[in-house]
């Protein structure tokens, strides 16, 4: 059998284009570029709470960096390094071939070097630390949102909720419906080309990992400021604007989580900057709302009518 040693050297040792030090010693070692800010951020994958242990073990590996990288999309960073933390119930070879081809897959598009972790017996955990660079003093932060700012989101929302619905059959899918929504899913896109455009356009920013209306929540608390979303212009998809009129797709909708789009806010005089900036990525950027004075969230429909809220979002210690 394999020792630790032998697993991350032929699984997780590779070549390090921006580190001075990378896997093999105490410590790693790296040069940030003057001028910069280090941003550092580390989630962890938790088998049965963040993913099913039978899950591809590719696409896993993938994912494993995408949520740490959508991190660092919402401060507006640049991604350079990361670690590696694994709890593995067994040291299974086939397994890991195929999770380490995946996170390297996302670590050579997004140009991020592997420069340590850790490995241990355990039941299946996954932990990564990624470190990026800012210019000094232009990271964008969750207070940094002002009344009169329009807010906006990337990409869609809600499919990769309604996937997760569909595998524990809360809601029933056609199997085309369900391979589109299963690719949010499984394979989420960091918007990390975006998050680094909008430095000093966008006042505030954070990713959409645990529900829009939580998240947007952490914007409105930190900025001490409130706001008027519009429902009807939520960024959907065909597939769940289909099911729309169901609570289980209203909830994957509102509260839903694992989208990894960006939500942000920006001048309204910045409007066509941010239109503009939607064609040159070829990215949908919607404007869903606006930040006003005071405390809260309403959120309105068509006719400018108060909905009721419900769930906000995912929390790993509470009911959302």
């Amino acid at each position: 059998m394999a020792s630790e040693f032998d697993l991350i050297r032929r699984f997780f040792t590779h070549p390090c284009r921006n580190a001075v030090l990378g896997v093999g010693d105490d410590a790693a070692l790296v040069r940030p570029t003057p001028g910069m800010e280090l941003a550092v951020s580390s989630d962890m994958l938790v088998a049965g709470t963040h993913f099913f242990p039978d899950d591809d073990p590719r696409k896993l590996g993938g994912k494993a960096l995408a949520v740490n990288l959508s991190d660092m999309a919402a401060m507006g960073a640049t991604p350079r390094w990361a670690t590696l933390a694994l709890a593995l119930p067994e040291a299974d070879e086939g397994w890991l071939q195929e999770f380490s081809a995946g996170f390297f897959d996302a670590a050579r598009k997004y140009s991020v070097d592997l420069i340590g972790g850790d490995t241990t017996r355990g039941p299946l955990t996954l932990c990564v630390q990624i470190m990026g660079e800012v210019t000094a003093g232009m990271a964008l932060r969750r207070s940094g949102a002002r009344p009169g700012d329009e807010i906006w989101v990337s990409g869609h929302l809600g499919d990769a909720a309604l996937a997760l619905a569909h595998l524990q059959r809360r809601i029933e899918l056609a199997p085309h419906d369900a391979a589109s929504c299963l690719a949010a899913l499984h394979s989420p896109v960091p918007r990390v080309a975006l998050g680094e455009a909008l430095v000093g356009l966008a006042h505030g920013m954070i990713d959409v990992s645990d529900g829009l209306l939580a998240d947007l929540s952490h914007i409105l608390e930190a900025s001490r400021v409130a706001a008027d979303v519009d429902f009807a212009a939520l960024p959907v998809s065909a597939v769940l604007r289909a099911h729309l009129h169901g609570e289980v797709a209203r909830t994957c909708l509102l509260a839903g989580g694992d989208d990894y789009e960006l939500c942000f806010t920006a001048p309204s005089s910045r409007h066509e900057a941010v239109m503009a900036l939607s064609r040159r990525l070829d990215l949908p950027l919607t404007p869903i709302g606006m930040i006003r004075e005071g405390e809260g969230m309403r959120l309105l429909d068509a006719q400018g009518k108060e909905m009721p809220i419900g769930t906000r979002g995912f929390d790993h210690f509470g009911a959302g």
